[in-house]
């Protein structure tokens, strides 16, 4: 692409009501100055519930009067209004979520990640024909901070990260930097659907995973390929159902984050409305945390050890930051050490080999399916497939 073509692009890439609303509503505090790299975020909004949150606003594209004949607006909270005189080509986005719905709409992989090591690629080892290489994706997170002049090398045509996560999340953000970029480079287009935690996001509404799925789907002008894969996500539910045992014989499961191979400290998660908890609502886990002392890593942003734990004493385990481990690694290190731990030993979990992956922070409609169906095997005892693998594939590679 010519650069001439390129500002031509740049100068109707642009949200009409956009970055006027960001502003009014990025004047919050940032309250996770120091929080530590394990980051765990939450989305509001259940696959099957409301949010109670107002706006109408759709997924739908819409004709703009003001542009060309092929442009069309896409509308999300907190921009408004996006609109796209052309189908963006490339792209830059904020996380693992965001990006797994690329590939499910057939994209080209984003440019660059917010931490392109906690998207989790080898999930579409499952899927046929299915694969992404990451080895040139850029990282944006630097030290914990994100650079503006990243956003110029990568010169994506959108941005689909909330401005308003820059702005509260990394010191050195401000409204004349989101204004920049959007008009130098490309518009941002997102949601932090992935967290809940952040005060500053209280006051505009967040989206579900398939919510937010729609949603990018218009901007990449892949409703037809949404609409497919939605027909794969209501399959998947209707084979899971059966599978989910009643409340009164499924186990009490903890879910921390315990990162490496002889975990001592855990981060403590309640399950809650989120994509990173979809997988646990759509199974219906009971939460062993929930009525207890220990207070959620959002809340307190502290740790727990093995004697809180062994307090707690949950039937099951279910570890986050171990996705990079197969199933025979995250036992010969993990579970192995629990066993031999002086204390770890003595929990129940433990004892009866009820230990396992608890699946990733970032869930996109891809993965999602995967994580879910193993952990179905792996809590219920479920043997066999709950999604057609192939149609997945077909529906990434254009077969619908």
């Amino acid at each position: 692409m010519s650069d001439d073509t390129r500002r031509t692009r740049r100068n109707v890439l642009r949200t009409s009501a956009a970055l006027a609303a960001v502003g009014g509503l990025a004047g919050c505090s940032q309250d996770e100055s120091g929080a530590r790299s394990t980051d765990g975020e939450t989305e509001m909004n259940a696959e099957n519930e409301t949010d109670g949150t107002s706006g109408t606003d759709s997924g739908t594209p819409s004709e703009t009067t003001t542009a060309a004949e092929s442009s069309y607006s896409v509308a999300i909270e907190p921009m408004g209004e996006v609109t796209f005189e052309s189908v963006p080509e490339t792209w830059v986005a904020n996380n693992g979520s965001w990006a797994d719905m690329g590939i499910a709409l057939g994209q080209e992989p984003p440019k660059g990640l917010w931490l392109p090591s906690r998207y989790h690629t080898h999930y579409y080892d499952e899927i046929p024909d299915v694969s992404v290489d990451k080895s040139n994706m850029a990282t944006l997170s630097q030290q914990g901070s994100v650079g503006k002049e990243q956003f110029y090398e990568l010169d994506g045509d959108v941005h689909i990260i909330d401005p308003n996560f820059l702005q509260n999340r990394f010191d050195g953000w401000d409204q004349t930097d989101v204004d920049e970029v959007s008009e130098q480079i490309g518009p941002f287009f997102g949601n932090s659907i992935f967290s809940t935690g952040y005060t500053w996001h209280s006051e505009y509404r967040y989206y579900s995973l398939m919510e937010a799925f729609e949603k990018l789907a218009a901007v990449f002008q892949e409703t037809d390929r949404y609409e497919a894969f939605e027909s794969v996500h209501e399959e998947f539910q209707n084979a899971l159902a059966p599978v989910v045992p009643t409340r009164s014989e499924r186990p009490s499961a903890a879910v921390v984050w315990g990162a490496g191979d002889q975990p001592e400290t855990f981060y403590p998660y309640t399950i809650g409305p989120g994509t990173s908890f979809k997988h646990l609502r759509d199974l219906g886990v009971k939460d062993a945390l929930a009525e207890t002392d220990v207070k959620d890593f959002h809340t307190s942003r502290g740790a727990i050890d093995y004697e809180t734990l062994l307090e707690v004493d949950p039937p099951a385990l279910l570890l986050r930051g171990q996705e990079t481990k197969t199933a025979d690694e995250f036992r010969d290190t993990v579970v192995s050490y629990m066993q031999d731990h002086d204390v770890a030993g003595d929990l129940t979990a433990v004892q009866n080999g009820d230990v396992y992956q608890a699946g990733p922070l970032y869930q996109g409609p891809i993965t999602n399916l995967v994580v879910t169906e193993r952990l179905a095997a792996t809590l219920y005892d479920h043997d066999g497939e709950l999604f057609d693998r192939q149609r997945v594939s077909d529906v990434v590679n254009g077969d619908f």
